[in-house]
């Protein structure tokens, strides 16, 4: 069946009444780590919240004012998934977030413009596409594209814009002739129901269950913002269309602003004045790495020439690197000095380096690793690795002296 957001792609308002609904688990993404919700599967007569499918992303929206989390296709029915339950036939009020969907009908309409006249103009197939939070991609079936050809798709497909070209849907049964003339790229194995066909006029007819815009001027403008190499052999090309254009020219002039307040320069030499920063920041790490190899040595030798030296040389450098502490522990040698170094944030993360007679070290490593919060390899008297935190740094110099006071006790 079609639903009713695929009859209407504009309708924002729409009353309908629960078929089922039933106890849930969803699934969600938040920063990485990956949650599970409770809610209800709730399935509607009808609906016009798009559920995902066709490479576009399902609606969001809500359900009698409960919200919609997530909208999934099951065969021919639609699935919303919601965290408060509802009454089977329930009347309802659905309500779609139209800012979202408005954004993927025209990257999806937008789609259906550059994968036709790609291949149109230059022969390029799309093998697939995504759309994105913020762009969205096309995988054409081409190695490389040629100099000046995503100029020219560009002027192309922003003149059908200008031109008011109609967006139509029809809906074919499996058997008609007209369903083996459009471009496709087959159907799901549980399709059921009419075949779906969105036509450009005179430019591109295509199978697809999206949502779309009903004339290409709605689209307002695409740029394309360039390609990229792609998975075996093909070229992907990134694009934006309509109010992404917009938004992203806006974040492209609030960028430009901040750049010439911090560089002090007009926008065509930005390029210019940061190639200078990074060759001088270069020349300055360079200096840096020098004067602490340097340091790291003095350090060493100055306590090596200490005749009331300890048995334990302790160092934190906020500043300093792997071969800082190295350096430190091969002056100095670790047969019968415990070395113990660290670098990086005080509280924070960091590096470590503890060094010593092996049965000593040994003895210590699951102890600091634990109180660093740490990762390391130990071989030979030498422990070193990453710190997840160094705040309990103290704690672990205060456990090596007490090992040390034991072992002469002993």
């Amino acid at each position: 069946m079609a639903f009713q957001c695929q009859r209407d792609c504009y309708m924002q308002e729409f009353t309908t009444s629960v078929v089922s609904c039933s106890e849930a688990e969803l699934q969600l993404e938040n920063n990485g780590k990956k949650n599970k919700i409770k809610g209800y599967n709730v399935k509607l007569k009808d609906t016009i919240l798009f559920p995902e499918g066709g490479g576009q992303p399902d609606d969001r929206g809500t359900i009698g004012g409960v919200p919609v989390l997530r909208v999934l296709r099951q065969v021919a029915e639609a699935v919303h998934f919601v965290t408060s339950p509802l009454e089977e036939g329930q009347e309802v009020q659905l309500k779609v977030d139209w800012e979202r969907r408005f954004d993927h009908m025209q990257q999806h309409s937008g789609q259906h413009l550059v994968t036709a006249l790609a291949d149109t103009m230059f022969g390029y197939k799309t093998t697939s596409w995504e759309l994105g939070r913020q762009r969205s991609s096309i995988e054409l079936d081409t190695p490389a594209v040629k100099p000046g050809e995503m100029e020219a798709l560009e002027a192309a497909v922003n003149q059908k814009i200008r031109d008011h070209v109609p967006v139509t849907v029809q809906l074919l049964s499996i058997d008609d002739p007209v369903v083996e003339k459009v471009r496709s790229r087959g159907l799901p194995d549980d399709h059921a129901g009419p075949i779906r066909i969105i036509d450009i006029e005179g430019v591109d007819a295509n199978m697809c269950c999206g949502t779309h815009v009903s004339n290409l001027s709605h689209l307002q403008a695409i740029k394309i913002l360039g390609t990229e190499k792609g998975k075996k052999n093909k070229t992907n090309l990134i694009f934006l269309a309509g109010n992404r254009v917009l938004k992203y020219a806006e974040r492209s002039y609030s960028t430009e602003k901040s750049l010439v307040a911090l560089l002090k320069t007009g926008p065509e030499e930005h390029v210019e004045a940061v190639d200078k920063l990074q060759k001088t920041v270069k020349r300055l790490q360079k200096s840096n790495l020098t004067l602490l190899r340097d340091m790291a040595v003095l350090i060493a030798q100055n306590f090596k020439s200490n005749p009331e030296r300890s048995n334990i040389f302790s160092l934190h450098n906020k500043d300093g690197d792997n071969e800082f502490m190295n350096i430190i522990a091969n002056e100095i040698g670790f047969e019968n000095t415990i070395i113990f170094l660290t670098v990086g944030e005080e509280k924070g993360a960091g590096m470590f380096l503890l060094a010593g007679p092996t049965p000593i070290i040994d003895g210590l490593s699951k102890q600091v690793l634990e109180l660093l919060q740490g990762k390391g390899a130990g071989k030979n008297g030498r422990l070193q690795g990453k710190a997840g935190s160094l705040a309990k740094r103290a704690e672990v110099e205060a456990l090596i002296r007490e090992h040390c006071s034991q072992a002469r006790s002993g």
